[in-house]
C-alpha cells in the first residue's frame, strides 16, 4: 500500500470517494472541521510513538496483512500507546493482524514465525446478513426479517460495509438485490435523539463503549451530535456482554467495533453492524476522552495479544 494517504481517496462530483470501500464523503465544511479535530488527536497519538522510540520500548512487534492501517484507524494510536513496534515483515512479527476494509475478505493467512499471535484471520464476512444471522444465533432472537412476509416498518440497507444508506420502508415487499432487511429497532431517547451503543472489541471481549447520539432525522448517518465514553458493564447486563462476546466469536472478530441498539419497548439489545477495521473514537468525543479510550484499549490490547516473554 502506498505511503501517500491521499492515494486512498478520489475526488469526484463534490465528494471524496474511499477507493477501498466505495464510500463517498461530502466535501463540505463539516468534513474540514472533522479533519482538524482528528489532527489534534493524531498529534497526541504521535507523541506516544515518539516517546516509545526515545525510551527504547520496541516490543512486541506487529505487522498487518494484506493492507496497512492508516493513522485514522483505531489500531494506529492503540498500538503506539501500547508500545507495539510496527514492522513490515509479517514473517517476523509477534502479532499479525488481518487488516482489510472489504466486506468480504479473501486474503490467505501469511507465513508467520512460531508463536506469532494471529488476529482477525477468522473474520472474513461482515456483510449485514452475516451480522444479523450471527447475532440471531448468539442472542436467541432475530434482527433479520423476511421482507416478503414481514408486515410493518423495517430497515433496508446495503450489504456492504460503511455505506450508511439505511432507510425505513413498509413491508411486505419484494427484496432488492444487494440489500438486506432488518426489524426497526426503536433506540430513541429523550430530546428527540437516537442512541447507538458502539462497542469496541479486544480479544473478542467488549472493552470500551461510545454512546453516540444524533437527531432522529439523521438516524442512519454517521453524524453525531454528542458522544459519551462509557464502560461495557455500565451499558449492558452480564448476560448481554456474554451475547456480544458470543457474537464476536461467531464472526471471528477479535478486534473491531460493533454497533448495538437498545430497543426502548422490549429493552433488548440488537447488534446491527460490525467492523473489523474500526475507525476509532468518534470525532464528536472530546479530546480527553479520546485519549482515555485509547489508553484503555491499549491495556486490553497488551493483555489479549502481546505474547508473554520468558524471563
Amino acid at each position: 500500500m502506498s505511503r501517500n494517504w491521499l492515494a486512498d481517496f478520489k475526488y469526484e462530483d463534490g465528494a471524496w470517494l474511499v477507493k477501498k470501500t466505495g464510500h463517498r464523503v461530502p466535501a463540505n465544511r463539516q468534513l474540514a472541521n472533522d479533519i482538524l479535530t482528528w489532527l489534534t488527536f493524531y498529534t497526541m497519538a504521535q507523541s506516544w510513538r515518539t516517546w516509545r522510540r526515545i525510551t527504547g520500548h520496541k516490543r512486541p512487534t506487529i505487522a498487518f496483512h494484506p493492507d496497512k492501517p492508516r493513522p485514522w484507524y483505531f489500531i494506529w494510536p492503540v498500538m503506539h500507546a501500547s508500545g507495539a513496534k510496527l514492522i513490515s515483515d509479517v514473517s517476523q512479527a509477534d502479532i499479525v493482524f488481518q487488516f482489510d476494509d472489504s466486506t468480504h475478505t479473501h486474503a490467505r493467512t501469511p507465513k508467520t514465525k512460531p508463536g506469532a499471535r494471529l488476529v482477525n484471520f477468522g473474520c472474513t464476512d461482515i456483510s449485514k446478513t452475516c451480522v444479523a444471522e450471527s447475532f440471531g444465533r448468539a442472542a436467541g432472537y432475530n434482527l433479520k426479517v423476511d421482507p416478503t412476509i414481514y408486515t410493518g416498518p423495517m430497515v433496508e440497507k446495503s450489504e456492504k460495509n460503511a455505506c450508511h444508506d439505511g432507510r425505513i420502508i413498509e413491508g411486505p415487499m419484494e427484496p432488492i438485490e444487494g440489500k438486506t432487511y432488518q426489524r426497526l429497532v426503536d433506540n430513541e431517547i429523550e430530546g428527540g435523539l437516537v442512541e447507538d451503543l458502539r462497542c469496541c472489541i479486544v480479544g473478542g471481549v467488549p472493552t470500551v463503549v461510545f454512546r453516540k447520539r444524533r437527531p432522529i432525522a439523521r438516524r442512519f448517518l454517521n453524524e453525531n451530535a454528542d458522544v459519551i465514553l462509557d464502560e461495557p458493564r455500565k451499558c449492558y447486563s452480564a448476560e448481554e456482554i456474554a451475547v456480544i462476546s458470543a457474537f464476536a466469536a461467531e464472526i471471528g472478530l477479535e478486534w473491531g467495533g460493533v454497533d448495538i441498539l437498545r430497543d426502548r419497548q422490549s429493552g433488548r439489545i440488537y447488534i446491527v453492524d460490525a467492523n473489523k477495521t474500526d475507525m476509532g473514537p468518534p470525532v464528536a468525543l472530546n479530546l480527553g476522552d479520546k485519549l482515555k479510550a485509547t489508553r484503555r484499549m491499549a491495556r486490553a490490547f497488551v493483555t489479549a495479544f502481546a505474547p508473554k516473554r520468558s524471563a
